[in-house]
């Protein structure tokens, strides 16, 4: 018969109309990601004892931690930056944290238009309060 596989077609197309889209509008939506998705990092500073076991577990050596010495001679977080351009996201550092300070977090929007903007600077002591002697862990 003529026109069969027109009509087979129209109805296929007319099934599908029906569907729920799977397709997201991605400004506007944004796709829910598994609890264990490893996007940014997010460090909380009161837990950090500056002790570089994240900085030493890092095979791309991206984490800087600095740290000073207090009154009571007991290291202190002084800066926290991480280098995302070398960054593997294998999460390593957040394994090695024993305080559970630093973790990942859910945003994968990381692109960014100048090389320089990469850098992620987690935590910056100011000035006056950063005591009197500064080391790297």
């Amino acid at each position: 018969m003529n026109g069969t596989g027109l009509l087979k077609g129209l109805a296929i197309t007319f099934k599908e109309l029906w569907k729920k889209p799977v397709t997201l509008q991605y400004p506007d939506q944004k796709e829910t990601l598994p609890p264990r998705f490893h996007g940014s990092f997010d460090l909380s500073p009161e837990k950090c004892i500056a002790c570089g076991l994240c900085q030493q577990a890092c095979p791309n050596k991206v984490i800087k931690v600095g740290a000073v010495k207090d009154e009571n001679n007991k290291r202190k977080l002084a800066s926290y930056e991480m280098e995302m351009k070398y960054c593997l996201f294998c999460g390593l550092c957040v394994e090695a944290c024993p305080t559970n300070a630093l973790t990942f977090t859910q945003e994968y929007e990381l692109a960014k238009y100048r090389i320089e903007d990469v850098k992620l600077t987690l935590f910056k002591q100011e000035a006056s309060s950063a005591g009197e002697g500064s080391e790297n862990a």
